[in-house]
This record gives C-alpha cells, structure tokens and sequence, in this order.
C-alpha cells in the first residue's frame, strides 16, 4: 500500500486520548489507523444520516425501496473502496471520500442546489461540493479549536483532501467564477491547509476513485431503479431511432460523443445479462436478473478501471502519485447508462412540475428565515448569526441551515410560511 506519510495524517487540532476507555491501555482507540478513524467520523454524522430524505433522482418518498442520496452515498462508498484496494491505496481513505461525496447536497438535490444557489448570490453562491467541505471543517458539531471554534470533524489532511473533486476555489485569482469548485471563497484557506505542498490542480487518487464510482454508482444502480419503478427499460438499446436521440441528448448532458454513445450500446446489447433485464416483468426470475445486471456491470467497470491504471502506472499509486484511468469505451457505456437513467426521468412532465414546486419552496423558505431572523434558526446556527458582523456572513448562516435541512423539514417550514402568508 502506499506509504501516507505523518503530514499526510496530520488534523487541525491536536486531540487528547479518550478519557473514558476501560483496559489497560488509555486510548484503545488508537488500535485504529488514522483514515479509519476520519471514515467512522463521517459514517456516524448526522450530514449523512440526513441523506435518507434527500432526492437522488427519485424522491426518498416514492416508492417502498427508493434510492436516496444516503443510500447512493454507502454505494458509491463501497465502490471506492474496491477501487482503492485494487490500486493499493487506503481503502478507508477511499470508502471515507465515498461517503462524503455527497454530504453538501441541499434538500431536492441538484434541484435545489440550482435554487440556493440563486438566493445566494449576496453572500457568495452555494455548491454542493463545496458545501461538503463547509460541512466537514465547520458546520458538523464534533471537535473545537482553544477558542472555542468548531472544526467540524477534524478530518486529517488526506481525509479532507480526499473529499474535495473540484479542489479550487469559486473565484479565481485572477476574479473569474468556476462554475464547479470546492471551496467557498471564505473557505479557501481550509481547502489550501488541506493540500498544503501541492500546487497542481489535480484532485489527488482518492478524490479520483470517489469520483469515478459516483459515475458507476449512477450509471448502474439508477438504472436499476428506473427499471423497477418502470420509467425506464433497456430495449431502448435496441431501437436505433430513439437510441439516436438519446446519444444526443447525452452528449449535450455529459459529454462525449454521438458515435462512442452508439458503440457503447452496441457493446452492451451482446452482454446477456442485459438482454435478461430488458426483458424485466416484476417476476423472481426478473429480480434475480436485475441483479445480476447491477453486479457484473460494477464488476466491468471497476475492473476496467483498475486494470487500465495500473497498465498505465510509472510506479506506486497514492495521493498525488498516479492518475486514475477509466478506458474511452468504458466511459461510453458509462455515460450512456447515466443518461438512461436520469433522462426518462427527467423529461417527464410531472418530473419537471414537481420540480417547479421544489424550488418555490426553496424561496419560500429563504424569505421566511430573512424574515425571521435569528428566531427562525436551530440554537446552533442562531449562535453562529448573532456572531455574523455582515449580512452576507449572516446570509450564508441561512443558506448553511437551509441546506442542513431533510426534505421533510424544508416542507414542514414551508407550510409554515404558506400560512403565516394569508395573514400579511
């Protein structure tokens, strides 16, 4: 495995042994590594429990058995580890990069991301991905500095690094706007202290492997649910006109090319297990076929993945050591599943509708909380609004307790604010 090092290891505080342990030895705890300790941390947060109500493609209401950002994140999560163990690098690290990658999601995910975003502009934008890096060095509640500051989990150097796929900034030096980055600009010297000695703008191989099994997690497992929920169904690989149009509309969505998208699916209609799921009828026999499609397509891709970077390895593969391979092909048929899966969903009418609604509640919400003031907010995030000296740091308070909140909740303040309305 490659050797992290103790800068690698480092936290921004320094914490003293557990105090409560029984034994001879005064921290058990330390049997563990130090990512296996970031991993627990992030596992037992209250950030990823509150993924259970929050929309991945479907909403965590629709459906006995839907897939939920929480249930995508443990996915996702056990993807990268495998990919981690097959490239030698820490498999916790990796597994811990999984189950963050989604923590800075806002309730109606990328849906709601686009609306907070809008009623942040004053006080600096929202991102998602940049929200989890907010989540995991400030706003968790675990560990404060001499001051009495939070540090949210207090992640190690690696760990934090590991969670950040867009390692930048939202403004660059030179006053641009990236449109995807990791940290707020009021969050850049936590991001800087977290790749301290590295100066590219690489994400390291962990941050690789997170993201590459976000697109696998996505690609196969979403389109298991579309089959089940019976919005989707894979014949369409054989119907060259609508595959065509779908080609186009994947390329436009995530890149790529009309032509690889065809291939790919060229590619997958000679596998047999995709043949036994288009053929899907809510049957046992069915299930079991379904099944056996999300397995080995994993299998495909994530040992496509390992092979194709190792091959192209010039030595051991760690951190900023190596750059992690997916093969063009394997991309391709990547891709076209993502937009199977996400497409047939998002084109229906009532999909979109339903969105509608999502972001009035969002702005809904956000007058009520400016309204409200600091009454409106958890004691947590009032404290942290009556510190605030700007209106803007005051505006990001609300969006961070916005964003903090599960579906269920945002409805509830919702309704809330719909009543209080009628009396204005």
């Amino acid at each position: 495995m490659y050797p992290y090092s103790d800068h690698d290891s480092q936290r921004r505080v320094l914490e003293a042994p557990k105090s409560s342990t029984l034994g001879p030895r005064s921290d058990a705890d330390e049997d563990r590594g130090a990512f296996a300790r970031d991993r627990a941390r992030v596992l037992h947060s209250a950030a990823l429990r509150r993924l259970a109500d929050k929309t991945q493609v479907v909403g965590p209401r629709d459906g006995d058995t839907p897939r939920t950002r929480l249930t995508h994140s443990l996915e996702v999560a056990q993807i990268a580890r495998g990919i981690g163990t097959g490239l030698g690098l820490d498999a916790d690290l990796c597994e811990m990069a999984g189950l963050t990658h989604d923590l800075g999601h806002p309730p109606y995910g990328h849906n709601g991301e686009v609306a907070l975003n809008e009623v942040a502009q004053d006080c600096g934008g929202f991102e998602g991905n940049a929200q989890t890096l907010r989540i995991l060095s400030r706003l968790e509640p675990k560990v404060v500095d001499e001051n009495g500051q939070s540090v949210g989990l207090n992640l190690t150097r690696a760990a934090l690094d590991a969670a950040c796929k867009y390692p930048v900034t939202r403004t660059n030096a030179d006053g641009s706007v990236n449109r995807k980055y990791s940290a707020y600009d009021e969050d850049a010297e936590i991001l800087a202290w977290a790749r301290e000695g590295h100066t590219d703008l690489r994400p390291p191989m962990e941050a690789q492997a997170m993201d590459v099994s976000d697109d696998i997690a996505y690609s196969v497992h979403d389109v298991e649910d579309g089959i089940v929920s019976g919005r989707v169904r894979l014949d369409v690989l054989w119907d060259l006109v609508e595959l065509a149009s779908l080609a186009e509309k994947g390329v436009v969505a995530f890149g790529g090319s009309v032509d690889g998208l065809i291939d790919a699916a060229a590619r997958l209609r000679e596998l047999p297990t995709v043949a036994a799921a288009a053929d899907f009828d809510y049957s046992l026999r069915g299930y079991t076929a379904l099944k056996k499609l999300t397995s080995e397509l994993v299998g495909r891709f994530v040992g496509a993945c390992v092979s194709a970077t190792l091959d192209g390895a010039s030595g051991q593969l760690g951190r900023y050591h190596g750059q992690l391979v997916l093969p063009e092909t394997v991309a391709n048929e990547v891709t076209l599943l993502k937009t199977i899966a996400v497409l047939y969903v998002m084109d229906d009418p009532a999909h979109k509708a339903r969105q509608d609604r999502q972001r009035e509640r969002i702005y809904r919400v956000y007058d009520y909380l400016q309204a409200a003031g600091a009454g409106g907010l958890d004691p947590m995030f009032r404290a942290w609004w009556e510190e605030a000296e700007t209106n803007s740091q005051r505006e990001r308070v609300i969006v961070d307790f916005m964003a903090s909140m599960t579906e269920s909740r945002l409805e509830r303040i919702a309704q809330r604010a719909a009543g209080l309305a009628r009396y204005i």
